[in-house]
């Protein structure tokens, strides 16, 4: 039978119910008035009767897929945002109706600098989570697979650290920096990995680690003899490895240096996790970068920061490019790294000159450093570490 409005005992919202081509219905018209109930009532029993006539694809919008998608199974914090600012922007649009001409416009409307941002961050905002949504919609049958132009990546001066700047950087940065900056930079974890290894995943004896990359797989890593020593400095035994590290007043008025239970939804990030720590390492290293000047809105004078050219990130660069010097196999490279394809780890080969090799074989094994400060964050103050 067609859909009729209909009341609930007890309930001011109206609803729907009937059978529309063999699908039964009972629907909350999220509205108490009858004219917008009948309203509701008509558009939906029209979809009904083009989905089953042309079927599902004819009638599923982008919101319904996303909810779909989402629920499919776990999605990171970062997916889930940039999925909202497209279902802002595609809401009810069929799945069918969605072409490159829309993708345009999405760009300028979604991003901050519209159709003029950069090709990667079109690619990372809108185009791979669009396409994502698409594609397991497709997978479905509910749409086409989807096909767009890729916008042009500009392509950028890969950015690594030789040992001596490598040396610079660890002993320049704060004590309790030290230990994740010798991690990343030899074991080339991500530093999403490195912020949520926990320390039953740690084998110092046996200098392995086990850490979780981005696509849920468990990833073995090997611990050079300097990253075991930066690790046993650590003052904790559970929980996670890495901490943030803060001073704070004590009941007496007494500063002491405090020790949090872990970063602050790590979120699959670049390294903002240790932003202010990071660019005070690089510029008492040495390291290139530029100043920020700014004067904070309500404020008469301006402000300073340094801002280095390299990310946390460029750690991870640099264990590659070392990696690739000493070994010469790119195999061993993908494995020990954890990438995905050989084409992935090509850009890494003949990056560090041979002169370096022998000074990273010294720097993993920690031989013949003098210059290096020792590897334990807290010496001569009290530690309280808070659970």
């Amino acid at each position: 039978m067609p859909l009729k409005v209909v009341k609930r005992k007890g309930r001011q919202t109206l609803y729907v119910r009937g059978t529309v081509g063999g699908e039964s219905v009972y629907e909350c018209t999220n509205t108490s008035d009858p004219k917008l109930a009948e309203a509701f009532r008509a558009k939906r029993e029209a979809e009904l009767w083009q989905a089953s006539v042309y079927g599902k694809r004819a009638v599923v919008t982008f919101a319904d897929a996303v909810t779909g998608y989402v629920n499919a199974e776990p999605r990171s914090k970062t997916t889930q945002r940039h999925l909202l600012r497209l279902v802002n922007y595609f809401g009810k649009i069929k799945l069918s109706a969605i072409g490159q001409h829309e993708l345009d416009r999405a760009y300028a409307a979604i991003l901050t600098q519209g159709g003029e941002s950069k090709g990667a961050t079109k690619i990372r905002a809108v185009l791979t989570p669009l396409r994502a949504v698409l594609e397991w919609a497709a997978i479905r049958g509910w749409c086409d697979k989807p096909a767009f132009e890729r916008p042009k990546v500009e392509l950028v001066r890969m950015q690594f650290l030789r040992p001596e700047e490598a040396a610079a950087l660890v002993n320049e940065a704060a004590p309790h920096i030290r230990p994740l900056l010798v991690f990343l930079i030899t074991t080339g974890a991500r530093m999403s990995e490195a912020l949520e290894l926990e320390w039953q995943d740690v084998d110092l004896d046996g200098a392995r680690a086990v850490v979780w990359q981005k696509q849920g797989n468990e990833r073995h890593i090997d611990l050079p003899p300097v990253a075991v020593i930066a690790l046993r400095g650590i003052p904790w035994r559970d929980g996670r490895v890495f901490r943030p590290v803060f001073k704070r007043r004590d009941s007496h008025g007494v500063l002491r240096w405090v020790v949090g239970d872990a970063y602050l939804d790590t979120n699959r990030t670049g390294g903002g996790q240790i932003k202010s720590a990071w660019a005070a390492a690089c510029r008492r290293a040495g390291l290139p970068g530029h100043e920020r000047v700014w004067t904070p809105k309500g404020e008469r004078w301006p402000k300073k920061v340094f801002v280095p050219d390299m990310s946390p990130h460029c750690l991870r660069h640099t264990f590659a490019t070392w990696h690739y010097c000493v070994h010469r196999d790119l195999l061993k490279l993908k494995e020990d790294g954890g990438w995905q394809t050989i084409t992935m780890v090509t850009r890494y080969a003949k990056k560090m000159p041979d002169h370096y090799c022998d000074q990273i074989r010294k720097w993993w094994a920690y031989d013949d450093w003098s210059e290096i400060q020792k590897c334990v964050p807290y010496t001569g103050q009290p530690v309280h570490v808070e659970n």
